[in-house]
C-alpha cells in the first residue's frame, strides 16, 4: 500500500458533501491494476500522484457514488493525468480510506472530451 498524503475537504466535498477522512492510499491490487491495464504510466508517472490529488485542475462527475474523476495537466513535459479517486463517507466501512481506482495518462483529445460532456464539479482557478 502506497500513502499519497492528504486531500484538500473543501475541494472534494463537491462530489459528496459527507467525506470522513482526508488520508489518501492506492493499494498494491490497485498498483497491480495500473501496471496491467495502462503500461508504463505507474513505473514513467507515479511521482505525479501525489501532486494531481492534492492539487486537481478539474474534478467532474464520476457515475459511481462518492467516486471523482480528477484531472491535472503536470507543466513538466504537458502530461495529462486522470485519476479516479473513491472517496470515503459515513456509511462505508471506518477503516477504509480514500483510494485510487484507477491512474492513466490521457490524451488532449480524451481531456477535452471529458470536459465537454461530463458535469465539471471544481476547476482550478
Amino acid at each position: 500500500m502506497l500513502s499519497l498524503g492528504k486531500i484538500d475537504l473543501s475541494i472534494y466535498r463537491c462530489v459528496t458533501p459527507d467525506i470522513v477522512t482526508d488520508e489518501v492510499i492506492l493499494t498494491d491490487e490497485r498498483i497491480a491494476h495500473i501496471r496491467e491495464r495502462h503500461s508504463n504510466v505507474f513505473e514513467c508517472f507515479s511521482g505525479y500522484l501525489r501532486e494531481i490529488v492534492s492539487e486537481p485542475d478539474y474534478i467532474i462527475r464520476d457515475d459511481r457514488f462518492a467516486t471523482a474523476i480528477v484531472l491535472k495537466m503536470i507543466q513538466d513535459g504537458g502530461n495529462k493525468f486522470r485519476i479516479s479517486l473513491r472517496l470515503v463517507t459515513s456509511s462505508d466501512n471506518p477503516a477504509y480510506n480514500n483510494s485510487v481506482l484507477t491512474f492513466l495518462n490521457i490524451r488532449e483529445k480524451e481531456w477535452n472530451r471529458l470536459l465537454r460532456n461530463k458535469e465539471v464539479l471544481y476547476k482550478r482557478e
